[in-house]
């Protein structure tokens, strides 16, 4: 089953961001060559994000086992509290899709009540 992973890393002693500069090239090459269909990096005021898809689970845990990909984890900035790894898009809500539109109220009532008619 395909789906998104996530990896998030939080500042800590140093900047997510470093980190980020350090490990990008070597976590990005490991996904592709290990089956990511897509990957995006997001930057946030507490860290940054990592997220990937992958076409199946065994592609996501094959990338996931690697040498390179455990070396750069190993390495967070805070490796206590800094480090989230989930399935979902980053930010904790899991969504495969963005959320769907809220009807838009109208300006004007086009129906009254009492008569069932437009107002003119």
């Amino acid at each position: 089953m395909a789906g998104w992973w996530s990896i998030e890393v939080f500042h800590g002693e140093s900047s997510a961001r470093l980190w980020q500069d350090s490990y990008s090239n070597s976590l990005i090459e490991a996904a592709v060559t290990h089956g990511a269909t897509s990957w995006e990096w997001h930057e946030h005021r507490w860290g940054v994000v990592l997220e990937a898809e992958f076409p199946e689970d065994r592609h996501w845990e094959a990338f996931r086992a690697l040498p390179a990909v455990q070396a750069a984890l190993d390495a967070v900035p805070d490796p206590v509290n800094g480090l989230l790894v989930y399935r979902g898009r980053g930010g904790g809500a899991g969504a495969t899709t963005g959320r769907a539109r809220r009807p838009v109220r109208a300006r004007w009532p086009c129906r009254s009540p009492a008569t069932n008619r437009c107002s003119s």
